[in-house]
């Protein structure tokens, strides 16, 4: 079991920058078992998958629409997931979620089903 806790969402205009930050109450041993992803969800759409990486490194994967505006990256000693934000556009206002899987067969995956523990969301609003 892993509880995570979002935060860093914030109103900003748009061409602004925020960063959010998903911190994982796991045993730093067990930080490495899991892959981690954003996702954001507008009112009235369907959650999203924003960008997926494993906790020990690698590749990372990222929505198109959010490709070179966006980067996942963590910091493996305070077990936790960030996402920079950059150039934000109206379109990016969402409740943003931070999420985690165990199946390794899935890692880096942009799907919402594939993951298995989420956090409570933290609110990203961009305005024009």
């Amino acid at each position: 079991q892993v509880q995570l806790v979002e935060s860093g969402g914030g109103s900003v205009q748009a061409g602004g920058s925020l960063r959010l930050s998903c911190v994982a109450s796991v045993y730093t041993y067990s930080w490495y078992s899991y892959c981690m992803g954003w996702f954001r969800q507008a009112p009235g759409k369907e959650r999203e998958g924003v960008a997926a990486a494993y906790t020990g490194g690698g590749s990372t994967n990222y929505a198109d629409s959010v490709k070179g505006r966006f980067t996942i990256s963590q910091d493996n000693a305070k077990n936790t997931l960030y996402l920079q934000m950059n150039s934000l556009k109206p379109e990016d206002t969402a409740m943003y979620y931070c999420a985690a899987l165990r199946d390794g067969r899935y890692c880096r995956s942009l799907h919402s089903v594939d993951y298995n523990y989420w956090g409570q969301g933290t609110q990203v609003t961009v305005s024009s």
